[in-house]
């Protein structure tokens, strides 16, 4: 079955990514007026709208051997895949707000973790190389 909408795909990422040795879960972001009247933000990392980046849909762990000086022992690795609709362009001029999640996802993957734009099940085969 081939996911129709982001919020598919994003499902079927979580359903599969297992298969891959990654956990991950969902990062619901936002803002809201609570009952006293005070802005309330919530998801990884959202503590300003002035920030510069927006954290991933999807945030987990997927486990890694290690090689060589450490052999036989596994790690986590850090992972943040941010789900785009189907017929989203990576090679389109990002809006601000995918800037800013480029940004988050470029931050990701230069501290040694694992993230992506992700529109399809294919991409996140390409990203386990399977």
């Amino acid at each position: 079955m081939t996911p129709n909408n982001e919020s598919e795909l994003q499902q079927f990422v979580q359903i599969t990514s297992p298969k891959y040795g990654c956990i991950l879960m969902r990062n619901n972001s936002g803002a809201c007026v609570d009952e006293t009247g005070r802005m309330v933000r919530y998801g990884l990392g959202h503590t300003s709208p002035k920030q510069q980046f927006k954290s991933a849909d999807l945030i987990g762990i997927t486990k890694v051997l290690i090689t060589q000086e450490m052999v036989g022992t596994y790690i986590g690795v850090y992972t943040a895949f941010e789900i785009k609709k189907p017929e989203w362009k990576p090679t389109k001029k990002l809006d601000a707000h995918e800037i800013k999640q480029k940004n988050f996802l470029d931050w990701v993957t230069a501290n040694g973790g694992i993230s992506a734009f992700i529109k399809s099940l294919d991409d996140l085969k390409t990203i386990f190389r399977n």
